[in-house]
């Protein structure tokens, strides 16, 4: 079985909300204190999952993303234009603004289960989706981006309340200020 992989740029203390600014809160954009490198290339080290896997997207997620990534043509952004993504919303009709776009309206549990029988799946943002997925002992990796910083309020990865999940490192990789981290989930 292929693996639901959350990927997220995150504060020390586990917030991961508005890290480009998009949302206009008054912290966003922490992310790009640390220059551009910081969401160059390939920063979670997806590698050929980007060939072979799918993206999970909530509505706002993939609009955000449909605005952004189609008019890239660096090798990474490739990639990301090429992979079929599904878009999970209730008010969408049609996902034609970036390619190979498709509207997920059926029960999202259900159906993360049936496609991770065939490939992986990765989720960027969307923290509805990644809360929702989590509760249901859905998600199978975490790979965070954390950043030297402390936001002190906002979204955060594993909220409070959240259900407790026993993880693994697999791996911590400095790169400049932030450290990637992959976390697996134990078997149980």
């Amino acid at each position: 079985m292929s693996r639901l992989i959350v990927v997220e740029f995150t504060s020390l203390d586990g917030v991961m909300h508005d890290p480009d600014g998009s949302d206009g809160s008054p912290q966003g954009g922490w992310v790009f204190r640390y220059g551009p490198e910081a969401v160059a290339n390939d920063p979670f080290g997806l590698g050929e999952v980007l060939d072979t896997g799918a993206l999970l997207l909530g509505r706002r997620t993939w609009e955000l993303f449909a605005k952004i990534w189609p008019g890239r043509d660096d090798p990474f952004s490739a990639k990301m234009n090429a992979m079929p993504k599904l878009v999970v919303s209730r008010s969408l009709d049609h996902a034609t603004d970036w390619q190979n776009s498709a509207v997920l309206r059926d029960d999202l549990v259900a159906e993360v289960r049936k496609r991770k029988q065939t490939r992986d799946i990765v989720i960027m943002g969307s923290a509805s989706l990644v809360h929702a997925l989590a509760a249901h002992g859905e998600v199978d990796e975490y790979r965070l981006m954390v950043f030297p910083l402390v936001l002190g309020e906002g979204t955060r990865v594993f909220p409070d309340g959240a259900a407790p999940v026993s993880l693994s490192l697999v791996s911590a990789q400095a790169a400049g200020p932030r450290v990637r981290l992959i976390y697996t989930r134990d078997a149980g």
